[in-house]
């Protein structure tokens, strides 16, 4: 199975999707619906989650492995340092190498809900660099590994000079590619790309993008994840909050213009947070976005 760091292509943008594993069986049933609605929008890869400390470890190697075996198209499987040992480390990633799986995106991860007090031992990794080197120590050139970028900083690193600097670090131990934490303001990835290019970072820097279409629960979650929400998106979303058919015809034009201009300045490509639905991917790619 080909490589992600061989998707890559200047004359071509990649397009790419992401999943998280379903915590029901209706939910596994209706995620294989969605992989091959999202299989036949023609993907150059698609990632899945990983649950830390819990069942979905495992439904993310089962949801790679089918969609590599039955569809032929590129995945990556998440792999988090919480929560795991160096030696299960090791043997998750012999796992997933004897089910053809050669595609890993490298997270440090947050402690569980379950265990939010959990802090890494002598014998665990604390950062995320320390994961892709022992990938690289132990599996050599075997897999393409991937890293998430922080355009606006990381939560815990809102100094953005000093986070380029440390994603720098992930990708002098060899990293192949990154992909971003979602954000709505275009000038800050252009920016965090600049940054990158001047610490001498030349690997793809791949923006992630969630179109909107639900404005309350987008409040929510960028407060927890550290994302911010310009202005100009409140504006637009704020008074039609209850409307779910106007937020959602909003939220398609947002991410078509958002898409459109990443792409004309040079991003790589696109990977879309598909929140295990094909619309509005669906919709936002049909109207030319790639």
């Amino acid at each position: 199975m080909k490589k992600i760091a061989e998707c890559f292509n200047k004359l071509k943008p990649t397009l790419s999707f992401e999943l998280f594993p379903p915590k029901t069986d209706e939910g596994y049933a209706k995620l294989l619906n969605t992989i091959e609605a999202l299989c036949g929008l023609k993907p150059d890869f698609i990632s899945c989650t990983y649950g830390a400390g819990g069942g979905s470890r495992e439904k993310t190697l089962d949801i790679v492995e089918h969609i590599q075996q039955k569809y032929h198209v590129p995945a990556v499987a998440h792999l988090t340092c919480v929560l795991h040992t160096k030696d299960e480390i090791k043997s998750i990633l012999s796992n997933m190498k004897a089910r053809g799986i050669s595609n890993v995106l490298a997270l440090r991860g947050d402690p569980p809900k379950n265990n939010p007090d959990w802090t890494p031992g002598e014998n665990n990794f604390k950062y995320s660099w320390e994961l892709v080197a022992f990938i690289r120590k132990y599996f050599g050139d075997y897999f393409s590994i991937g890293v998430a970028g922080f355009p606006e900083g990381h939560l815990l690193c809102p100094d953005r000079q000093l986070d380029a600097e440390y994603l720098k670090n992930k990708i002098d131990h060899g990293a192949n590619f990154v992909i971003t934490q979602l954000f709505f303001n275009n000038r800050d990835y252009f920016d965090y790309v600049a940054r990158l290019k001047k610490l001498g970072v030349t690997v793809p820097v791949i923006p992630g993008i969630l179109p909107i279409t639900d404005y309350p629960a987008l409040v929510r979650f960028t407060s927890l994840c550290g994302a911010t929400i310009p202005q100009e998106v409140h504006e637009i979303f704020k008074t039609i909050a209850e409307d779910k058919e106007k937020t959602l015809e909003a939220g398609i034009k947002f991410c078509v213009q958002q898409s459109r201009e990443l792409l004309k300045n040079g991003a790589p490509g696109l990977h879309f947070y598909t929140l295990n639905k094909i619309h509005p991917i669906d919709t936002i790619i049909k109207k030319g976005t790639l």
